[in-house]
């Protein structure tokens, strides 16, 4: 159970706020995950909302990469929600079953293809280093140039604070699905 009670109806909120629950049904199709907390700070959970749009649906990364940075997000923060959340979505966007388990077995970047290295290469070192080091930085500009390592950077930035919202405030998992991430 989550430690704080989940916004699910707009009902809940101030009148003047409503219209940000409406807007992020409107782009996810219903509150889920972390924006049943982050709508308690309304605006906090628009303007998040607002730039998860551009990150998942919009930025100038393939699918592909998208869902490899993500997964390498969820699985370096041990997060199961967005885990099980987005290895569907990476199937979907064509990321090869043997990347998600290297990344959830902790193996990557070890037996994967040169980009898909690269992707969790530049998000684990983030991550671990809070830094990408020289020779992982300048292979993704030379691969994404410099927007797409914008993005990259960006996606990884914006999943890992989706992640820190569930993990802090132990939002569960959605019904009838199980945990995927190894301990």
């Amino acid at each position: 159970m989550t430690r704080l009670a989940p916004i699910t109806a707009k009902a809940q909120l101030p009148a003047a706020q409503q219209p940000i629950f409406d807007a992020i049904v409107q782009s996810r199709g219903r509150i889920a995950g972390p924006f049943g907390v982050l709508l308690h700070s309304p605006e906090l959970a628009g303007r998040v909302a607002h730039l998860g749009a551009y990150v998942r649906f919009d930025s100038a990364l393939p699918p592909a990469v998208r869902e490899l940075a993500i997964l390498t997000t969820a699985r370096e923060l041990d997060c199961q929600y967005e885990w099980t959340a987005h290895v569907p979505l990476a199937r979907q966007a064509g990321v090869r079953p043997e990347a998600i388990d290297a990344i959830g077995q902790r193996t990557a970047p070890a037996g994967l293809t040169e980009e898909e290295a690269l992707v969790v290469r530049f998000g684990q070192q983030l991550l671990r280093q809070h830094r990408v080091e020289e020779a992982t930085f300048r292979a993704a500009l030379a691969r994404f140039g410099p927007q797409g390592t914008v993005d990259l950077t960006a996606t990884v930035g914006y999943y890992g604070l989706v992640a820190c919202v569930l993990n802090a405030f132990e939002v569960p998992l959605e019904p009838g699905v199980a945990p995927l991430l190894p301990a």
